[in-house]
This record gives structure tokens, sequence and C-alpha cells, in this order.
């Protein structure tokens, strides 16, 4: 018999690196204000890159059957736990896309975002309108894989597709489609493409067509939470499971994580967070946008979060340079584990060498060694050899890159920090939380480490009337997960490397 107080929730969460299907079962019957969560892994996959004549693409129609594996997968085991499925969600990275035509084909495989045909169109674009008209737009830090930038591109070099498409839609929005049938753009997904009016949430058409960029392919946007349908009976079929409902979740994978900070904000209302993963977001939740000169230059975005909130945050290279210093060792029969590593990173030499992990070269994959060490040399440090030396470059960085973008958000929001929250996969790793806390002398808390596919199933909940707001969904979080607090322990060390640190980096000055 299926129980009634005990909800199933399929959230997928797709990283740059590998994706997941989770099971996400919240139980109303726990005695908790609002349940508890508890989340059951159904299958991983790695997300692979696929370098094509044309450049660097998702493999699409290998994503999207592990996404049927994975519902088959968590089916079976809603089923096992006498548990009944009530919908499914779909999160993953930021700004890249797929083109639906007329018939509903996809019209091309989707880009992906390290493809290096995107500077030169953000270059045209700022020749034709100007940097500050764009931000002032849309109120979205400068990346030349932004999808405005990727629709330069496009219309560069395969205008057709354009003129062809009848939806242009985002990685979870394209998924979704799949499962549904229904071409929608999500919120926090569409605020990533700096196409957006950061004041309304409505695309900036004008914007685009000044641009020379059609804009019929620009559909409604709708917030988390969403029922967009049901599933399509083709999948259900496929997968075993029932026709359940699909709910758009927080479908970039940073809102969902914003969304599961297990932050009280009536007793702690000066908070920052972190998601801390391939890519390090640090920033506030706010209720409106901040859009400046200063927010320009210091490189601040603004988008959207679930429960209308405004995500105002700085992308920063993350875990991307450790996990590239891994690949690049594996290649050379050095297979250590990331445990290994921060171990070996542990007891390196303290501020060695030091990179600035917006190095431009770092960003694209391959190398990593070879570019660390060429950064050093360039700029007169010792070269790091050893894969201890490499990772702790790399995580020294990180936290004084934290430390300068934390003062640079304060003097934003004009209001100091008192706490950081940091979630996802990459709170796993000790060292850098006790690095981090050090360098910003600040309490961290850390957790949840699922915090996405948390956020994203939660959000689900939201949407199938099971939880009231924003503020109950963290009320969940807080009840099912335990979390870490990591206290400084050594300012001073971190402080005396600052001045060092923001001369290589030109760091942050308002």
């Amino acid at each position: 018999m299926t129980r009634t107080d005990k909800q199933g929730y399929v959230a997928f969460d797709l990283g740059a690196e590998s994706g997941r299907a989770m099971l996400a079962i919240l139980d109303t019957s726990s005695g908790v204000r609002g349940g508890k969560i508890e989340l059951h892994e159904a299958h991983r996959f790695a997300n692979n890159l696929r370098q094509l004549p044309s450049g660097l693409h998702w493999d699409l129609l290998g994503l999207w059957g592990h996404l049927v594996e994975g519902l088959a997968q968590a089916g079976k085991l809603a089923s096992d736990k006498s548990i009944k499925l009530v919908s499914l969600g779909v999160d993953t990275w930021g700004v890249d896309f797929g083109l639906i035509g007329r018939s509903g084909q996809v019209l091309g495989l989707p880009f992906a975002y390290r493809d290096a045909r995107n500077a030169p169109a953000m270059a045209k674009a700022f020749r034709k309108l100007g940097q500050k008209r764009i931000y002032d737009a849309t109120g979205i830090q400068f990346m030349p894989f932004n999808t405005l930038f990727q629709l330069v591109a496009t219309q560069e070099s395969e205008p057709k597709l354009l003129t062809q498409a009848r939806a242009m839609l985002n990685m979870p929005d394209l998924l979704h489609y799949f499962f549904s049938g229904k071409a929608v753009n999500e919120a926090t997904i569409a605020s990533t493409t700096q196409m957006v009016n950061p004041k309304t949430g409505k695309w900036n058409k004008t914007l685009l067509t000044d641009l020379g960029l059609p804009v019929h392919m620009l559909g409604g946007i709708v917030p988390a939470g969403t029922r967009i349908g049901t599933l399509r009976s083709e999948v259900a079929k496929q997968a075993g499971v029932d026709e359940i409902d699909v709910i758009v979740p927080g479908s970039h994978d940073t809102a969902s994580a914003v969304a599961a900070v297990p932050v009280d904000v009536a007793t702690t209302p000066r908070w920052a967070y972190l998601s801390s993963g391939t890519w390090s977001l640090m920033g506030a939740e706010l209720d409106r946008p901040i859009i400046s000169d200063a927010s320009r230059t210091m490189g601040f975005t603004n988008e959207r979060g679930v429960g209308g909130k405004i995500r105002f945050l700085k992308n920063i290279a993350g875990l991307w340079l450790v996990q590239e210093v891994r690949r690049d060792l594996k290649r050379k029969a050095t297979p250590e584990d990331y445990e290994e590593l921060t171990t070996m990173a542990a007891e390196a030499q303290p501020f060695r060498t030091l990179i600035d992990p917006a190095y431009e070269p770092l960003a694209s994959p391959g190398d990593m060694k070879a570019k660390l060490q060429a950064y050093a040399r360039a700029t007169g440090q010792p070269l790091p050899t050893t894969p201890g030396q490499l990772v702790r470059a790399c995580l020294e960085s990180l936290a004084l890159t934290y430390a300068l973008t934390l003062d640079a958000l304060e003097k934003l929001v004009e209001s100091p920090i008192d706490v950081l929250h940091i979630v996802g996969g990459g709170g796993k790793n000790k060292l850098l939380n006790q690095m981090t806390a050090d360098a910003i002398g600040r309490k961290v808390i850390v957790g949840p480490y699922e915090a996405t596919a948390v956020g994203n199933a939660l959000a689900q909940a939201m949407g199938a009337g099971q939880i009231a707001d924003l503020a109950e969904l963290r009320r969940i979080v807080r009840a099912s997960f335990e979390l870490l607090t990591v206290e400084p322990s050594d300012t001073g060390a971190f402080a005396g490397q600052r001045e060092r640190f923001a001369a290589l980096v030109k760091g942050p000055t308002i």
C-alpha cells in the first residue's frame, strides 16, 4: 500500500562534470513542522564534452538516455519503499541552450560554454552596443559564454538556425521539453542568459533586436515551482513509472542550491552564500537588483532565485581548477583521488605560489599543470611541481578570492556580513573550508552538500502545494541535515597575503 504521508520527488541535478538522479522523500509525518527530507541517489553518470569539427558540444542524446535510466531507477527505488512519485524536475549549469524547430526537432547539438567561439562574439557585441548599455539592460556579469554572446556567435556562423527555430530553451528547459513535450523557459535559468530585464523578469527584446538577433524564439518565462505538464506517455512507459507531473524547480543549479541554504533570515539577516562546486558562486539574496557602475566594474550579477528573490553574486572559477589538476595528473598515470590530493595540499608549504582563478587560460580544459606553472613563471613565483603544491596553490587562491569578493559584496549591499553559508559538494573539502574561514575572518556554516538536489526537490514540493514558501523550505532543510560550523583559526596568515594577492589579481576596489 502506498503511503500518503511520504511523497517522492525525482530531482535531476546535472553539473559540468557529472549528473545524477536523486529520489527525494518528503516525510510530513516526522513531527517536524513542514516535515523532513531525505535523499537517495538512484543513478549517477559522467557528463562528457565532445570535441566535434564544429566545436565543443554536450552529448545531448547521451544525457537524455541517462535521465530516462535515472527516472527508471528512481521509480524502482520509490516502489521498493512504497513511496508515491509526485513529480520530476531538472537543474543544470547556466547559459547553454538548444534550439527547437517547427517540427519539434532539436536544431543541432548544444554547444558547451567553454567553446572558443564565444570570446570573439562578446567583443563584437561590446563594439556594437558597449558594455555599460548591455549591463544596465540586464544586470549580468560579463562572461564570454553568456547566452547572449553565444547567440551572436550562432548568428555569425549559422544564421538560418535562429531563423528556423521556434523556441530557444536553456539546457534544463530542453530536458523538461523532452520529458513533457512543453517548451517553457524557467525564470532562474533564463536570468543567466544576459537577455532578461532584471527589474521585470521579462526578455529584453529591444537589446536583442539592437544586436541584430531575432526574438521570435523567446517564449514565456515561468517561475520556479510551476507545473508545466505531465510526463509523456512514451517516456513513462520506457521508464516504468506513472505519468507524473513535470514541475520546474530553480532550474539553474545555483538557484536550487541557494534556495536550500539553511539560514533563518529572522535570526540571521546579514548572511552570504557560497555555492561551491566546479564553479564558486558567492553572493547575497536580495529583494531587488543592484545595477550600478560599481557592480558592473566589480563583475557582480543579478540572477533570479526561487521565491522571486534576486541572487546578487559573483561567478568565480571554483574547484574546476582542482578537477583539471587531477585530470591532468590522471593522464600522466598519477591517479590520486580528491581526498589524497587535499591531504598532499595540507602538507605542502603555505603561500608558496598564488594564482588568479580568473586567469583566462585556466578556463579552458587541458594541461592545467603547465598553465599554472606558466602563470607562476610570468608572475615571478616558484613553479608548483608536486600534486600538493599544485592543489594548495588553487585552494589558497580560491580562499583569498572569496575574501576579496566578500569585501566587495559588503560595500555593494551597504551592509556587513556576519556569516557565510557554504553549500554544495565543494563543502566536503575541509581544508578549503578552514582556509575560507581564515581568509574572510568570519564563521562559516557548511551544508548541506547536496543542496542543489534538495532545493530542486523542495521547489517541486512548493509547486505541488506541499510547502508554503521559501521560509518553510529552509526550515525543512535545517531540520533534515547536520551542519558543520567552522570558526576562523589563523586569520593573520591570510591577512598577511592579501596585499600580495590583490596585486596579482588587481583585486576589487570601489
